[in-house]
């Protein structure tokens, strides 16, 4: 049954969250709509990132309360009674995702391999995607789109970036300066650099560069702490706008940046998608496998010795995927190990 040798007249993508997974998920839709124009695509997604998917095109969207419990999963078989597709893609193995799956009535369920998938996942599934180790998560989303008899070689995001939104963030951000942006916080904690070091680097790139530094991020109590933190230690004047932008004005600011400084998060992701060069910083976790995609050679990769000090074993004899959450392991990564890829970065730069 797959490949598919004609387009399907529906596809239904499982993809609730985050917000660094489901921008890898978006190359695989823009391969549908670019390959099977007329096939009707409808994606089940949490409601914190329905407002960053919301302005991608030609999309149907059903949003899912994560909070609500078996109440909205009852909501969501009613909204899909009557309902069945040629096609679930099912891009998520955590159980709430299964269970939402499993609302959906399709021919076919895609799913991931045994080696990546998780929670029975594989139990509610039809068929799965290849087996392959080491794997870019982009990569791995993309043999989705493969299974299912798309040619589809490197992904295309083409995130829209809405006017409204670069209004707001040309009303934030002085024009013609270089930006560095520092999102420094990841949803885990462990993947977190020290505040000291960010504030290190970002004195720099005043100083040494001319750079305007820009500090974005989401409301939490902890974000905002460090956001100040960071703000009341730098020489020079920085624009701090943790909390205070919306995700579709999030997409404009990382546009905007020239460069975005980042643990392992969804803001790397996000930038990566709109083009703009990443300075990934990983020992929680592996580059090769959750680096931005298009900067993986300027990410600072600690993993390996994070590895070996913590595991006492080599990355490749970890579990793909594995999160090595030791207190002061993003400790591994040097100040100087980050300005160095600051001042390459800044070499490629494009001048606008």
């Amino acid at each position: 049954m797959l490949p598919l040798d004609t387009p399907p007249k529906n596809i239904c993508i499982v993809r609730l969250s985050a917000l660094g997974d489901v921008t890898h998920a978006v190359p695989v839709l823009r391969a549908i709509q670019k390959n099977w124009p007329l096939t009707r695509v409808t994606w089940i997604c949490a409601t914190l990132v329905h407002p960053l998917l919301s302005v991608l095109d030609d999309v149907r969207f059903i949003v899912i309360d994560k909070k609500a419990g078996w109440r909205g999963y009852r909501q969501l078989r009613r909204q899909l009674a009557g309902e069945r597709f040629d096609l679930m893609l099912q891009m998520q193995t955590s159980a709430r995702a299964n269970i939402t799956g499993a609302c959906v009535r399709a021919d076919i369920k895609l799913g991931w391999d045994k080696n990546r998938a998780r929670d029975f996942h594989r139990f509610f599934m039809t068929h799965s995607i290849p087996e392959t180790m080491y794997e870019h998560q982009v990569q791995g989303h993309l043999s989705f789109a493969r299974t299912i008899g798309l040619d589809v070689p490197e992904p295309e995001w083409n995130f829209p970036v809405s006017e409204e939104a670069v209004g707001v963030v040309d009303s934030l951000i002085p024009a013609g300066k270089q930006i560095l942006l520092i999102s420094p916080c990841s949803s885990l904690q462990s993947r977190n650099w020290s505040v000291d070091r960010y504030t290190a680097v970002a004195n720099y790139a005043v100083k040494q560069h001319g750079m305007t530094v820009v500090l974005s991020g989401g409301g939490s109590k902890l974000e905002r702490s460090i956001g100040e933190t960071i703000q009341s230690s730098m020489d020079k004047q920085v624009i701090n706008l943790i909390g205070k932008v919306t995700l579709p004005q999030l997409i404009a600011l990382l546009k905007r940046a020239d460069v975005v400084l980042t643990p392992d998060s969804g803001p790397m992701h996000l930038a990566n998608a709109v083009g703009t060069t990443v300075i990934g910083l990983h020992a929680s976790t592996w580059p090769l496998r959750s680096g931005p995609y298009n900067s993986l050679d300027l990410c600072v990769d600690k993993f390996a010795e994070a590895a070996q000090r913590f595991r006492h074993k080599n990355p490749q004899e970890l579990r793909w995927g594995t999160r090595i959450r030791d207190e002061g392991v993003m400790d591994l990564i040097e100040i100087d190990e980050v300005i160095d890829r600051l001042n390459l970065a800044i070499k490629r730069l494009v001048p606008r």
